[in-house]
């Protein structure tokens, strides 16, 4: 179940002409949309990728990985190669 919180927030001109650009070109229905856009592309691009879920769980299934030993590039090469 998704909860909405309503907020009255103050912005200005430009970042009012950015939402309704984002309304257009999404074709939403309301600037609270447009918000909801820019919050979800601020946190796949800007958040550090610790602070998302799923690099934790990424992590955790690469932390069970084991690799293959080797002791140099070239012993890497020969098997990769193999």
């Amino acid at each position: 179940m998704v909860y909405m919180v309503q907020a009255m927030i103050d912005i200005n001109e430009k970042a009012n002409q950015v939402l309704n650009i984002i309304k257009a070109k999404y074709n939403l229905k309301d600037k609270s949309e447009a918000i909801n856009i820019m919050a979800k592309k601020y946190e796949e691009n800007c958040l550090e990728p610790e602070l998302r879920p799923e690099y934790v769980e990424r992590l955790n299934k690469l932390e069970k990985e084991k690799g293959i030993p080797f002791r140099n590039m070239a012993e890497l090469r020969k098997i990769i190669e193999g």
